[in-house]
C-alpha cells in the first residue's frame, strides 16, 4: 500500500495546519525554533520535514549538516527551494521510514515532530539505532476530543491517514525511548484550538547496544 502521505499535497496540509482554528502551523515554527536553541548541534536530523516550516531558524554557523527526511518527494522538492540560504547546510533524504532496513547518516540530534503518530514506536526506535543521536527532541499532539484531524475545508484529503496512524501516548512513549537509552529531560506543552495541545518531550542519552 501507498504511503498516504504521497498523496497529499503540500499546498492543502499547510493551509489546513495554518488556518486560525488549528494554528499548528504557528505553534510548530516556534517549538522548532526552541528546539534548535536548546540542543545545539552540528548535525541535525529532520524527520517529517514537509516543507520545512522552521528551517528559517537554523543558524549555519552552528548547524553544519541538516538532513530533511520525509517519504514525499516533492515535498523535498518545495523544501529545498524555499530555503537557497541552506544549499550548502540542508541535504534532502527521500525515505520510508517504516521500512525494515533503513539507510540513514548518523546526527547529534534528531527532531521527530507529528511523525511517531505515523509510524509508530517501534519504527521510531528503528530510526534511532541507525541514526544515534545524542539528542531526541519529539513534538505530537495530544487530543482531548474525538477526532485527531482538526475539522477544516482541507480536512478530507486527510481521510488517509487512518490507516497510518498510531494512538500516542506520552508514557509510552517516554518508555519505548528508555529501552534504547534515552531519558527524558524536559517537558513542554502548547494548548492548540479544538481540544488540543503540541507536546514536545526532549530526550538525552544515547543507543545502548
Amino acid at each position: 500500500m501507498e504511503n498516504p502521505w504521497k498523496k497529499i499535497a503540500l499546498s492543502d496540509y499547510e493551509n489546513h495546519m495554518g488556518l486560525d482554528s488549528v494554528s499548528q502551523l504557528q505553534a510548530m515554527n516556534v517549538m522548532t525554533k526552541d528546539q534548535l536553541s536548546r540542543h545545539p548541534a552540528k548535525t541535525v536530523m529532520l524527520l517529517g520535514i514537509a516543507g520545512g516550516n522552521g528551517l528559517e531558524h537554523i543558524d549555519t554557523r552552528k548547524v553544519q549538516t541538516l538532513y530533511g527526511v520525509d517519504v514525499n518527494q516533492k515535498y523535498l522538492t518545495a523544501c529545498a527551494e524555499r530555503y537557497p540560504k541552506l544549499k550548502n547546510t540542508l541535504v534532502c533524504i527521500q525515505a520510508d521510514l517504516t521500512a525494515p532496513v533503513l539507510e540513514l547518516p548518523p546526527a547529534e540530534l534528531v527532531i521527530a515532530n507529528l511523525l511517531v503518530e505515523y509510524i509508530g514506536y517501534k519504527c521510531f526506535q528503528n530510526i534511532l539505532s541507525v541514526v544515534c543521536p545524542a539528542h531526541v527532541s519529539c513534538i505530537i499532539q495530544v487530543n482531548t476530543g474525538l477526532e485527531f484531524v482538526s475539522d477544516s475545508p482541507y480536512a478530507h484529503v486527510f481521510d488517509g491517514l487512518a490507516s497510518v496512524h498510531h494512538p500516542m501516548e506520552e508514557s509510552a512513549l517516554a518508555a519505548v525511548l528508555l529501552e534504547s537509552g534515552f531519558h527524558l529531560a524536559g517537558r513542554l506543552e502548547k494548548r492548540l484550538p479544538n481540544a488540543k495541545k503540541l507536546v514536545c518531550l526532549d530526550f538525552k542519552g544515547g543507543w545502548l547496544p
